[in-house]
């Protein structure tokens, strides 16, 4: 194989990381994007790994990280090689909102994600009382945090898998672009 060939495919493939707080979803979307199923699923120690081919010839792997405190100090580890974040929360655990969004926070600041596209997943939109899309991105302050990178929040529902096609559309248009760009600017530096 050329090395025509090995550039070519690796710009058929994005790495998403996806996070969030502990029971905000993480592994049971991760199914329903693959399955099409809903599956009861156990908290994440460590990490699920999977891929999914999000349009002919463009492969996403989804790397799933616990979310519980001690895996939260380890989410660091995962950001090199990143292109497009996922963060989930649970719209309706108004308990544990500020502790997602500081989390959240915390993760943007870090220097290997500078400009990575992120999007947000509202999960959990059928339980009584949860937040919208607007109002996820008002308490989550995205026009702040995220201003120097595409950002898009979606509402969703895993066990329906309502707003589950547009969210992937969404992660998979945001990293074909944030490759090509990345490309671009390799290319130039070479140059």
């Amino acid at each position: 194989m050329g090395l025509g060939n090995a550039k070519a495919s690796g710009a058929k493939r994005a790495s998403i990381l996806m996070l969030g707080l502990d029971s905000a979803g993480k592994s049971t979307l991760l199914y329903k994007f693959r399955y099409k199923d809903a599956f009861l699923t156990m908290p994440t120690i460590g990490f699920n790994v999977d891929m999914i081919e999000a349009e002919k010839d463009f492969t996403l792997t989804f790397w799933d990280v616990g979310g519980q405190k001690k895996m939260r100090e380890l989410w660091s580890n995962f950001l090199e090689g990143t292109d497009g974040l996922l963060y989930v929360v649970d719209s309706s655990d108004k308990c544990r909102l500020d502790e997602s969004r500081r989390e959240f926070e915390l993760i943007l600041k870090n220097e290997c994600i500078k400009t990575i596209p992120v999007v947000v997943l509202a999960n959990k939109q059928d339980l009584p009382g949860a937040l919208n899309a607007e109002e996820i991105t008002r308490r989550f302050k995205m026009k702040k945090y995220c201003s120097d990178r595409n950002w898009y929040v979606q509402p969703c529902c895993a066990i329906t898998g309502e707003g589950l096609a547009e969210a992937l559309q969404r992660v998979t248009m945001f990293a074909k672009h944030y490759r090509k760009s990345k490309e671009t600017f390799t290319a130039l530096k070479e140059f």
